[in-house]
């Protein structure tokens, strides 16, 4: 998993995202950036609820919108990637100084497990190569389920927890 960013990552990604930002007449907003390093201050993957309630939790006011608006603006200039675990709702990861990796998830509690097999690599090098194509990405997510049946469950009543007090 993913730890946070060093202040020298976060400083460099909101240069990025300003010039992003100023390049497409976009409005430049503290909540903008806010959600930004709330992104790049966190561990692994989150939802777009996550990130509000935790900006909630720490005192930042913040819309629902904002966050969904500032998501998909981190998306298109490549700061932040979605991913979708096998479930229609999308999870994130920031994206820049970040290494290549793949995930398994849990059909059960939707726990990810992030791993990088250099393997990986040389297969898409070799496609690469075969299929006469520029490939410069891939995404490889693995389902089954925990092994470990107690932490599985747990992460099944806290994810349950979470929804409920998403709906109140």
């Amino acid at each position: 998993m993913a730890h946070p960013a060093h202040e020298d990552t976060v400083n460099l990604v909101k240069e990025i995202f300003r010039s992003y930002l100023k390049e497409r007449n976009q409005r430049q907003t503290p909540e903008r950036f806010m959600v930004l390093e709330e992104i790049y201050t966190a561990d692994g993957h989150f939802d777009a609820d996550d990130i509000f309630f935790r900006m909630k939790e720490g005192g930042t006011r913040v819309s629902r919108a904002t966050v969904y608006n500032t998501l998909d603006l981190l998306v298109e200039c490549g700061l932040v990637q979605r991913q979708q675990f096998g479930k229609s709702q999308y999870y994130y990861e920031r994206a820049y100084a970040y290494q290549q990796h793949d995930h398994i998830i849990c059909r059960e509690c939707g726990h990810v497990l992030e791993f990088c097999d250099p393997r990986i690599g040389e297969i898409q090098r070799m496609l690469s190569e075969i299929h006469d194509m520029d490939i410069d990405g891939h995404s490889l997510h693995f389902f089954g389920t925990c092994t470990d049946t107690e932490a599985c469950e747990a992460r099944k009543k806290a994810n349950n927890n979470k929804l409920a007090s998403v709906k109140d």
